[in-house]
């Protein structure tokens, strides 16, 4: 890593403490001169109250500037998975976690280093999650799950919110959440054993210090290495964070450190473009298209958050962070793929990339409460900033040869890694927001209100020689938001609707046969309408969701070679989700989505009407639990994922059949000489089904994942 990046995470971290060190001490000296007429409350936590399903669902989630709320109170579709459901599901990376999420389809196959998922039927790419709300901090490839608490998923434009992300996602955020130390002193080991012979070991300490426990330390340390399901691939992963806070009265601030290293040799998962309307049967997704090729991926980063309470019912908060990350690998560390022939016939394209990123993030508001007669305001104003410079060499020469997707010619040499890595891009988004969240008797009707001014400036360079693409991008936006909240019986049911305006950065002319040939648009502002309704029994909640949501695009208009921003993507869905307890000892989780993504404005109107590529109409994810009553400990799970038919590309042509998996597992509970243990075990695509998984970038398919096994235990000192 840099040397500046080590001095940048050395200033923070001693600012950090410098910061906590005065106002915690002022604070216990307010603390130790009451001592002896204060008498420390016993604090009782009822897991009930906090989870459902078992604790595989959290009551709270994040919104973003407004901070943890009750998931009834929130004018949105959301869902909030705890470390116990990531725990149970053996997962290791948030796609593999998401399998129980109808409304997110993951594109890359779990044999590479990327995510890529779609929410809503709109993009989002790895780096664009989100950590506790702010963006540009999270694990660059792939975000790992074993230093996680919640993973949040927030279906819908989220500008208001969150501000907007480095890639422009407005089709939904995935929320991050790093663990805590809890109360309870944690020394926990899991070993795991996967498909081939992959073999990890993963430590799990926690612990709380002080008089009143105000002090918490919570660390991960994660080792794994072996033979994955794709033929010849060897996967090798590490993972190293530490999580300090500090709980006072009104004081609160934590500091996450995180070094995160994923390396994958011997080959990567087919992606490929089709030639004819004529597609090919998806191939065994374990045979190894180009043994040689590898990838890299290696992410570091500080994080620092402080909340104080300045005064009753308010507080100011800050959140800065920094990351560094570098990588290489095979285009989108996958094996490349151009023109399939119906008989599996494809010119295979060896072509590497080597990236260096560098992003800096921040974000300071105030919150507070505060009430006007008969209503009562939560109102926060909230600024945020985001830095990202980054690196990419592309080897120009890219060595192609002919070959077959069900019985491939290796090559006898790949592209060599590039050693020159010009900087190709420089952007910094700034933003400040202004919301209030007004609630009339006793929270039963709440109306949010607010909006956001954007600022976004970046610079492209051009990936061979580092000179300027052209003009630089300085442009800014408002985008409001409106959410209504009605219970209109009591706290189990509620009835919402929001209008909110999402932002991305507009498209770039990079037809240099164009008129106007490096033209940079506005920012796109895309509209979300949604109408919903949650119903929350105390052991089983539905959230059922209309929503239409409009996006700006790209079209050229052929009798003046000119291109414009008047192109339109319109989508249109229905969303069921639930969680809880149907039965004594059954639960169920997942849902149902039915999503319409059609072109509504094309070139000369050519497009109007199709399907977008690589969203399907219907997704389903529905599984199930039984906690076998004749073995206490015993718990039985299986979970179905349906994907329908899509199309690889705009005209839709290429038609892509719909595919299903279905996954097993169990989990046995014991105890042995006095310490917890939980064995787990599961079958990922339990028939092997072969099926293309998805689209990426408009214009390759990507291979889904082969069946796999994966066994853990787990075991509390």
């Amino acid at each position: 890593m840099p040397n500046q990046f080590y001095f940048k995470v050395s200033i923070l971290t001693i600012s950090m403490i410098c910061a906590v060190s005065q106002l915690a001490r002022a604070e216990i000296t307010e603390q130790d001169n009451n001592i002896a007429t204060t008498q420390l409350p016993v604090i009782v936590v009822n897991a009930e109250q906090e989870a459902i399903s078992a604790g595989q669902i959290n009551r709270k989630s994040q919104m973003g500037l407004f901070g943890d709320k009750d998931v009834m109170d929130i004018p949105f579709s959301i869902t909030s998975y705890s470390d116990k459901y990531i725990e149970d599901q053996q997962a290791t990376s948030v796609a593999k976690a998401l399998v129980s999420e109808p409304s997110v389809r993951n594109v890359f196959s779990g044999n590479g280093l990327g995510e890529y998922f779609n929410i809503r039927g709109l993009y989002t790419q790895s780096h664009e999650l989100s950590w506790n709300g702010l963006f540009g901090l999270v694990p660059h490839n792939r975000v790992p799950t074993e230093f996680l608490e919640r993973l949040e998923v927030f279906r819908g434009t989220s500008a208001l919110l969150n501000g907007m992300s480095l890639g422009g996602a407005v089709g939904g955020v995935i929320n991050v959440v790093p663990k805590r130390a809890d109360e309870v002193p944690l020394t926990r080991l899991t070993t795991t054993f996967s498909s081939d012979a992959n073999l990890g070991a993963h430590v799990d300490l926690g612990r709380r210090f002080g008089e009143k426990h105000q002090y918490g330390i919570r660390v991960n340390a994660l080792r794994s290495h072996g033979d994955t399901s794709l033929d010849d691939q060897t996967e090798d992963r590490r993972l190293g964070s530490i999580a300090l806070d500090y709980r006072g009265s009104n004081l609160r601030a934590s500091l996450d450190l995180y070094d995160i290293r994923e390396e994958y040799t011997g080959g990567m998962p087919l992606m490929v473009s089709f030639a004819s309307a004529n597609i090919p049967q998806a191939p065994d997704s374990t045979i190894n298209t180009m043994s040689g090729a590898d990838g890299y991926s290696s992410t570091k980063a500080a994080i620092a958050n402080l909340e104080y309470d300045f005064a009753e019912n308010w507080l100011a908060y800050m959140t800065m962070g920094t990351k560094h990350q570098e990588g290489y690998g095979y285009f989108a560390n996958n094996a490349l793929g151009r023109m399939a022939q119906a008989n599996g016939d494809y010119i295979a394209v060896s072509r590497v990339t080597a990236n260096k990123t560098d992003t800096h993030a921040a974000e300071t508001g105030i919150r507070g409460q505060f009430d006007t007669g008969a209503i009562q305001h939560t109102l926060v104003l909230s600024s945020n900033i985001i830095d990202q410079k980054v690196r990419m060499g592309l080897n120009p020469d890219t060595p192609s040869w002919v070959s077959n997707i069900y019985a491939p010619t290796q090559p006898t040499a790949l592209a060599a890694r590039p050693t020159y890595i010009p900087k190709t891009s420089d952007m910094t988004l700034s933003s400040v927001a202004l919301a209030d969240t007004l609630s009339f008797l006793q929270e039963k009707y709440q109306l949010i209100l607010g909006i956001r001014y954007q600022q976004v400036k970046s610079e492209s360079f051009n990936i061979f020689s580092g000179q300027s693409s052209g003009p630089a991008y300085n442009e800014n936006a408002l985008t409001p938001a409106l959410g209504v909240v009605v219970k209109p019986w009591d706290s189990s049911v509620s009835i919402y609707a929001n209008y909110i305006e999402g932002l991305s950065q507009g498209d770039s002319v990079s037809d240099t046969t164009a008129e106007n040939y490096g033209q940079n648009f506005a920012p796109y502002q895309s509209r979300q309408y949604e109408i919903g309704t949650k119903w929350d029994m105390g052991h089983f909640r539905n959230t059922l969701s209309v929503y239409q949501i409009t996006k700006p695009t790209m079209i050229k208009n052929e009798a003046i070679n000119r291109y414009s921003d008047d192109g339109e993507q319109r989508n249109r869905g229905v969303e069921w989700t639930t969680a809880g307890e149907i039965f004594e000892n059954i639960r169920v989780l997942g849902g149902v989505v039915y999503m319409d993504a059609e072109h509504t404005k094309t070139t000369a109107g050519q497009l109007n009407g199709r399907d977008v590529m690589g969203i399907p109409h219907w997704q389903s994810n529905l599984g199930i639990e039984w906690d076998v009553a004749q073995l206490q400990g015993l718990t039985l799970s299986a979970n179905t994922i349906y994907t329908g038919h899509m199309y690889a590309d705009n005209a839709n042509t290429q038609k892509l059949p719909d595919w299903t998996e279905v996954n097993l597992g169990g989990r046995y509970f014991t105890t042995i000489a006095n310490h917890a243990v939980t064995f787990r075990g599961g079958i990922d695509n339990l028939f092997d089904q072969q099926h293309w998984a998805g689209v990426w970038n408009g214009f390759v398919a990507v291979s889904g994942t082969p069946r796999s096994y994966k066994f853990s235990m787990q075991i509390d000192f």
